[in-house]
């Protein structure tokens, strides 16, 4: 085809012949590339229910280190670089090679050869100037494959050109992305996307955003989402639940994101519920808004990629079936590093950990995606954490609301409720937020404690198929016996609340939203380590010098030097200590120091946060250390023998915990008629590890990229399985919504 052709779209002919050969060739990796390429004028604007997938570039504002996230820049003859213009366009300045084999703009392509009806992807690009463009691909092992090519000189004339790829060849891994190169002249490329032929169903879209005291932060996120034109015409509503005392409102900047995201946005102060309140409030403001069909939930205190919005939105509408979609974790501190690429719950050690395969700490600044093989085998997650992930409402009808859990696992709890209810997590390579690292937290230590272990118990009793006690209770003694030897004696009083509360059964879980924290920090009153201060200057100066606590630093490694240095520690913790280490410190630690082979051979230390904003002095105490063994003896042999009882009662109250009216009554807003919630009993929910809950539905929906299906617009497909289930809130009065945000009712008032 020659330059000055129409682009025109491949017959139903062409793309069946395409796919019979993808399907005879399959076994030859040469041969199973069904490839090809169209030059011709601009054609227009694609419909955005077309596009899947934008080549986007880094904003002007963006930190130097995003840029290898959208660029794959190798060191050119004359140390040139492209030159960014806008989101949307780069100039490739003469004798220079640009990749975007990138991971915000190469394509993803197994996951969605996994997961939705497409079959075939286009990259239609606009391309001014004199060059070459390529395109290529991966396999599941991170080889490179040449795919098309094409050298071009437009003559000061603007171009489209179309590069179509099928899918066949991506099921267990691989990306797709382009390349382009210049010799003697430049070559602008703008308007990229990874487009389909037959648009995706028309499904509005609404944003949760829980905030608690962190204005600017949310403030921030509003504007990422009203600066895009695209992301901001797909969203219907964006609920923000207020929970803090410092309001959103009262922020300098908030009226300017409210003014671009209009009637959309709907601000809504309520006391502090915690994540799982927060965000259950704004799920249940979505589902009451007629039309919406997905919901989207988004931490406050992340830096977005607007994109990723949209790529998370197209993803769920092309999926064959319902499908939770999350976001990767980029590190806010380092911009340029994958953080968390994929999670799962392990039901048997009974903790989350990375998905098999994934790559964690992955710095692109370093090594680039074309590098980094492991990248490029598709991974399985089985829940996403709610710095952002996506619903479909059909999920929300069927597995039921949040836990009222306050913070922590409740959405690692939901991700697997949902999955037994036959709803998959897909965490989505190129769509990603940043977020800061937990790395730098310290919420295994700190008030936060209380909620990850009795969160945690709860999960396993809910989830685990497994018999878990013999795992936890020995995860019990080794943690605590390090939080002792630390002299964390506030993090192993949590401990035993944890316990304590989980035995207790499901029934105070609700009135917990609002009791568990107060009672959490008036129990960390009582211990030293749990007093900060801001700096230690405030502290006298240690009585150790550097060169001894350098000795104390070298970690134990045999396993005979291990045993001996624990028997030490505990037969120093059972002396009394030296009465000057009351007053004075004897070391000064960092935080990335703070091991118990350490402290456990002092009387006393500042510990500095993780974070580095403050310090703890800590001191040993025989007492609470004698009086917190103890304990935690007495309370696992009380874990183990009551474990199978009390997971039955959780089980049980599953119908309760996860209902409307449960949630309503917490809100202060009982139905019409005043109906009270549910008591607690009644049938248990189906454990994991039987037969999941069927999909809706039985004809499989039409695929993308095949014989054409009919043609999404107007009125959207029904969803597979005919009638739709009548759902949390029951009959909706317009379960079809029409296109646009404008489709909402009647805006839901501020509260």
């Amino acid at each position: 085809m020659t330059i000055g052709d129409a682009v025109e779209a491949p017959t139903a002919i062409e793309r069946a012949a395409r796919r019979e050969a993808a399907r005879n060739n399959a076994a030859d990796s040469k041969l199973s590339d069904v490839s090809s390429l169209q030059v011709g004028p601009s054609a227009g604007v694609v419909s955005p229910q077309r596009v899947l997938h934008r080549v986007v570039l880094p904003r002007p504002d963006d930190p130097p280190e995003v840029r290898p996230l959208y660029l794959d820049e190798p060191e050119n003859r004359h140390g040139h670089t492209a030159e960014v213009l806008s989101r949307s366009a780069v100039t490739v300045p003469p004798a220079c090679q640009l990749s975007f084999a990138t991971y915000f703009n190469a394509f993803p392509a197994s996951y969605w050869k996994r997961w939705t009806r497409v079959e075939e992807v286009a990259l239609r690009l606009t391309v001014r100037g004199a060059g070459r463009v390529d395109l290529y691909r991966s396999k599941s092992n991170g080889e490179v494959v040449h795919l098309e090519g094409k050298q071009l000189d437009t003559s000061g004339d603007q171009i489209e050109l179309e590069f179509r790829e099928s899918l066949a060849p991506f099921e267990d891994g691989g990306w797709v992305w382009f390349d382009v190169a210049t010799e003697r002249h430049s070559l602008t490329v703008s308007d990229a996307a990874w487009i389909i032929d037959e648009p995706l169903p028309v499904q509005p879209l609404a944003v949760v955003i829980t905030t608690f005291n962190r204005p600017a932060d949310c403030v921030t996120a509003l504007a990422a989402l009203a600066e895009d034109s695209a992301v901001l015409n797909a969203i219907a509503k964006v609920f923000v639940v207020d929970q803090g005392s410092v309001k959103v409102r009262d922020h300098q900047r908030f009226a300017a994101s409210a003014a671009q995201l209009g009637d959309r946005l709907v601000v809504i102060d309520q006391e502090n519920l915690g994540g799982s309140g927060g965000f259950t409030r704004g799920m249940l403001e979505a589902l009451r808004t007629s039309g919406i069909e997905h919901v989207l939930l988004m931490d406050d205190d992340v830096r977005l990629e607007p994109d990723s919005v949209l790529r998370a939105h197209a993803f769920a509408r092309a999926a064959s079936s319902p499908v939770i979609v999350g976001a990767q974790m980029m590190n806010l501190q380092v911009r340029s590093q994958l953080h968390a690429m994929g999670e799962i719950v392990d039901l048997k050690s009974s903790f989350w950990r990375p998905a098999p395969g994934a790559v964690a700490g992955h710095d692109f600044a370093q090594v680039t995606l074309r590098q980094q093989r492991a990248l490029h085998a598709r991974i399985h997650s089985t829940y996403n954490a709610w710095w952002m992930c996506l619903f479909p409402r059909e999920v929300l009808e069927s597995a039921g609301l949040p836990l009222p859990m306050f913070i922590k696992w409740d959405d690692a709890e939901y991700g697997l409720r949902a999955g037994e209810c036959g709803f998959p997590t897909v965490t989505l390579p190129g769509c990603a937020i940043w977020h800061m690292p937990w790395t730098d937290k310290d919420d295994t230590t700190d008030w936060t404690a209380y909620f990850h272990l009795r969160n945690r118990l709860i999960t396993m009793a809910l989830h685990s198929p497994y018999e878990v006690r013999l795992a936890i209770v020995h995860e019990g003694f080794r943690t605590t016996f390090k939080h002792l030897m630390a002299m964390e004696y506030s993090t192993v009083a949590l401990r035993h609340k944890s316990i304590e509360d989980f035995l207790d059964g499901p029934e105070g879980l609700f009135a917990s939203l609002r009791d568990a924290l107060p009672a959490v920090q008036k129990l960390r009153e009582g211990y030293d380590d749990a007093r900060v201060f801001s700096s230690a200057q405030q502290l006298p100066m240690p009585l150790f010098d550097p060169v001894r606590m350098e000795r104390l630093l070298q970690p134990p490694v045999r396993p005979v030097a291990i045993a001996k240095r624990a028997v030490a520690t505990v037969y120093r913790h059972l002396r009394a200590p030296k009465p000057q280490t009351r007053e004075r410190p004897q070391i000064n630690v960092p935080a990335s120091n703070a091991r118990w082979f350490l402290l456990g051979m002092v009387d006393s230390a500042t510990v500095s946060n993780a974070d580095g904003t403050g310090v703890a002095f800590r001191k040993r105490d025989p007492q609470q250390f004698r009086a917190l063994l103890a304990r935690t003896i007495t309370l696992h042999r009380r874990l183990v023998a009551e474990w199978a009882v009390t997971a039955q009662r959780y089980r049980a109250a599953i119908p309760t915990l996860t209902s409307v009216e449960s949630w309503e009554q917490v809100f202060g807003q009982p139905r019409s008629g005043g109906t009270p919630a549910p008591r607690f009993g009644g049938t248990p929910a189906p454990r994991s590890g039987g037969t999941p809950a069927p999909r809706s539905g039985g004809t499989p929906a039409p695929r993308f990229g095949g014989t054409p299906a009919p043609r999404f617009g107007g009125t959207p497909a029904p969803r597979s399985g005919g009638t739709p289930a009548p759902g949390l809130l029951g009959p909706r009065s317009d379960p079809r919504p029409g296109p646009g945000p404008g489709s909402a009712s009647t805006p839901t008032p501020d509260r």
